[in-house]
């Protein structure tokens, strides 16, 4: 079985987890792929952030279904929340079809926030968001959380994560 993670990352933390996995499987990384890049594999890890109720770098998998078909394709998103079932439900189907959730693995695997990693544009968007949040009477202890990430960097990461994912893989 020829594997490959390939993997989107902003700010590292969605690195990280890619390196791990392929450390675990022995595998191929790629960074920034390409349809070209991962089209020659059996199995497909696909990682990236979650930005904006999005998932980066999931256009590479969801453009190329089609292509890819008959090979087993795992992503999994990377972001600082912490990730409770009713909440990544909401956030798979958005990105993804019952159908293609069925066929496709999908793992959360929590990172952390560091907001002077951000690029200029993503620290506008997060700037808008730490407004909001500022402005709110009665936040929960998730946005007291993240408004505290602003000015103390938060990272989650740890490799135990990635267990299930792995277990998926070789199952």
């Amino acid at each position: 079985m020829k594997t490959i993670v390939a993997f989107k990352s902003k700010s590292g933390y969605t690195r990280q987890y890619a390196q791990w996995i392929a450390e675990e499987l022995n595998c191929d990384i790629k960074e920034k792929p390409e349809l070209s890049d991962i089209i020659d594999y059996d199995t497909i890890i696909c990682g990236g952030g979650m930005y904006a109720g999005g998932f980066n770098g999931i256009k590479l998998i969801t453009k190329n279904l089609d292509k890819l078909s008959g090979k087993k394709i795992v992503l999994f998103a990377v972001g600082s929340n912490p990730g409770r079932e009713k909440e990544m439900a909401v956030f798979w189907d958005r990105i993804l079809s019952k159908e293609q959730q069925k066929k496709i693995g999908h793992f959360y695997l929590r990172g952390g926030f560091d907001f002077s990693k951000l690029t200029a544009g993503d620290k506008v968007l997060m700037k808008m968001l730490k407004i909001r949040l500022q402005g709110l009477k009665n936040p929960t202890e998730d946005e007291k959380g993240m408004l505290a990430a602003y000015d103390t960097p938060v990272d989650f990461s740890d490799k135990a994560n990635i267990k299930e994912l792995i277990r998926f893989v070789l199952g």
